[in-house]
């Protein structure tokens, strides 16, 4: 068994297309590969600043021999009285075959031609030959780039290419105009440590050899280091370093031979809020925060950055990072100085020459939106005055500091640099935090806002961008949604979920339409848009949380308009039926009902009940009752009203399913018992009264869910 070898190597790569190439070649690789017949013991990928690697072990010399249909023209067309026409003899040319080898076969569409063929295995080397540009020009990413006079397309110019099968180089060349590549042994390896190249001797010894030209060539080994490393500097400096996930994984694709090196900045400089200086590192700077100690937000006046220089040059590499930082922390602290001489209530004039979107104004316009509808969620929640007033100062400010110096520098400030501001400006903390938590979540996993102003004015704003947005028809198609707009309505829904707020989401889109609509067009398509828009993304959320698709189909229904809208009013409602009949399914619960109730809805489907009724006085004449099970199951529903109405009051709807527990028996002997009874009888007054007892129960089942929905386990 052999083992390949690829290499590209490049000028520096950005560090996000070191992630998403090997990602892309994690999938396409193998699937190439299985494709063309071929089969491999292990596939590694590799990626560093300069190169993409991937390194394929156990392949066969050839593929294997095997045999292969191939269905050629009708054979109306290849044959005419007996004799082979044109059409025969060019697919038997076509497929290297004699006349004699084609075959006559009917299909479902008519009687075609075949040829049954034994195809010989090619040599692993000659199809490995054929893929390897493609493996690397099928890559997809942003900004691509032409270099020198030809049409290749890649992030950063290619300047050499490793193709080794075992210790055999594979031939490969890749013309760019007036320029080419050629594949050999030689790799590049550390510019500054080992300038001069490598070359590799089997591809076996990739890792090795690279190695020893201080480069480490597998990331996840450059991660494990960094975090060694940066954490031990961080523990000699009697702190913890602060190591964000993100910044870890770019850094490790930035560095091919890292070392931490330390630098320091003046105290002074810990008088900014720890945020400022932590952005200022981390985004700008690509360098570690240390804390005073864990799970702490206090800072030492340290920095850690990782280098891909001489280690012998650290003391040089630290004073210049300590220059840059020295100049950055300058400037943040004359914007806090500056932005801080006034309110911040001063700056919302600012607003109305800032762009929401083009057609729907500045953002000063969208904070009168959105103000109003805060004011609605308030209403909705019956909130007291003061807590009204709250949220109505949060809403206003809201979006202030976008306009301040600091967040003009740093968006990445926006609602941390209004908290701070609004407490220098002598704002109630309550109204501060709600400007922070506005923005909560700002991405999956993140925190959501705990307080009810946050939760407010965060539900306000993102559903005045949703609203607007859909209303330009810009609606999210795919992957592309570059208003964010299902992230904003995850975001009203988690928020909504995790503060248990009794939000009725179908009033206030109605609400918030016909606002936003008024002198505009109609607004009913609209409302539906965003209806439908909402039901998917709480159908997608809930199966993240675990649901069953069935389950999940079977509390929103399947084009059943009484769950949809059920779901929109009532978002807690929604998820607590979901997450029960997952409980229940595990249990065993759902089992003991599920017959029982499918059997009876089927039926009742042949009758003219409507869905909502639940009382059998209403519906039910027991005077046409004929055998004991009628009555009997007549009293289990009248028994299991005020436990259906109990579960559906207080969302508890184990006393719902406690009760279909009892009745299922009754039910059955109704059905198949010695006093069982022919629903479809033929006098319809007795028939429609025993398909309105199945209808019954039918409609205290749909308090909890459509059962026809869900699959039987």
């Amino acid at each position: 068994m052999a083992t390949f070898l690829l290499e590209v190597g490049a000028e520096e790569l950005p560090a996000s297309f070191v992630d998403e190439a090997l990602a892309q070649w994690r999938s396409r690789i193998p699937a190439s590969l299985t494709e063309h017949f071929l089969t491999s013991e292990a596939i590694e990928l590799y990626g560093t600043p300069r190169r993409l690697a991937v390194l394929i072990k156990g392949l066969p010399a050839q593929q294997p021999d095997r045999e292969e249909e191939v269905k050629g023209p009708p054979a109306q067309a290849a044959f005419k009285n007996g004799q082979p026409t044109k059409a025969a003899e060019g697919f038997a040319r076509s497929r290297n075959v004699e006349l004699s080898d084609l075959q006559v076969r009917a299909t479902d569409k008519g009687e075609f031609v075949f040829v049954q063929q034994k195809i010989p295995g090619r040599p692993t080397a000659e199809i490995l030959t054929e893929l390897i540009p493609n493996w690397i020009f099928s890559l997809e990413g942003r900004r691509f780039m032409r270099w020198g006079d030809g049409d290749l397309r890649f992030p950063r110019p290619i300047r050499w290419l490793v193709t080794l099968l075992d210790d055999t180089v594979l031939p490969i060349t890749l013309v760019n105009g007036s320029e080419s590549c050629t594949s050999d042994r030689t790799s590049q390896v550390h510019r500054v440590l080992h300038p001069q190249p490598i070359k590799i001797s089997a591809a076996s010894d990739y890792l090795a050899s690279l190695r020893s030209g201080f480069v480490e060539a597998d990331p996840e080994q450059r991660k494990t280091k960094i975090q060694s490393q940066v954490q031990v500097a961080a523990k000699e400096l009697g702190g913890s370093a602060s190591v964000s996930p993100d910044l870890l994984q770019e850094v490790t694709n930035l560095v091919e031979w890292p070392t931490a090196v330390v630098g320091k900045f003046d105290p002074d400089f810990l008088e900014l809020p720890a945020e400022v200086i932590t952005t200022e590192m981390e985004s700008h700077q690509r360098y570690f925060p240390v804390l005073k100690q864990e799970d702490s937000t206090e800072l030492l006046p340290y920095f850690i950055t990782i280098s891909n220089g001489d280690p012998t040059k650290s003391d040089l590499i630290a004073a210049g990072n300590e220059r840059v930082i020295r100049a950055r922390l300058s400037d943040g602290k004359f914007f806090f100085d500056a932005d801080r001489t006034i309110p911040l209530e001063d700056y919302l004039p600012r607003l109305e020459k800032v762009t929401f979107q083009e057609d729907l104004g500045s953002v000063r316009d969208k904070v009168d939106r959105f103000s109003k509808i805060a004011n609605r969620v308030a209403g909705q929640l019956q909130v007291n005055d003061a807590e009204r007033e709250l949220i109505q100062r949060a809403a206003l400010l809201c979006k202030a500091d976008l306009v301040t110096q600091m967040v003009g520098e740093f968006p990445e400030l926006q609602g941390i640099m209004g908290q701070k501001y609004a407490l220098t400006s002598g704002e109630p903390e309550a109204i501060a935090t709600a400007i922070f938590e506005h923005y909560l979540p700002r991405g999956a996993g993140d925190q959501l806002p705990q307080t009810l102003p946050g939760q407010a004015v965060g539900i306000a704003d993102r559903l005045d961008t949703l609203v607007g947005i859909f209303s330009l028809g810009m609606l999210p198609s795919g992957s592309s949604d570059p208003f964010a707009l299902r992230r904003a309505a995850n975001a009203i829904i988690n928020i909504t979920w995790s503060a248990k707020l009794p939000l009725n989401l179908d009033r206030l889109l109605e609400q918030v339409v016909a606002d936003f609509s008024e002198n505009r067009s109609t607004p009913a398509e609209l409302l539906t848009q965003l209806q439908d828009f909402f039901l998917q993304r709480i159908r997608s959320l809930l199966q993240e949380d675990q649901i069953d698709y069935d389950l999940v189909n079977a509390v929103l229904g399947e084009n059943d308009p009484e769950y949809t809208e059920r779901a929109l009013k009532d978002l807690l409602d929604v998820r607590d039926r979901a997450q029960f009949l997952q409980t229940i399914r595990q249990n065993k619960d759902l089992d003991t009902i599920y017959e029982t109730v499918n059997r009876a809805s089927r039926l009742a489907q042949q009758g003219d009940l409507d869905t909502v009724q639940l009382n059998p006085e209403v519906v039910v004449q027991p005077k046409l009752f004929q055998q004991p099970s009628e009555q009997a199951f007549y009293d289990a529903l009248v028994q299991l009203v005020p436990q259906t109405e109990a579960a559906q009051a207080e969302r508890d709807y184990q006393k719902l399913v406690n009760g279909l527990k009892q009745i299922a028996p009754i039910v059955s002997n109704f059905f198949d018992g010695p006093q069982s009874v022919l629903v479809m009888d033929s006098n319809p007054d007795i028939k429609r009264n025993r398909l309105n007892l199945l209808g019954l129960l039918r409609n205290h089942a749909r308090v909890l869910a459509d059962f026809g929905a869900i699959v039987k386990g």
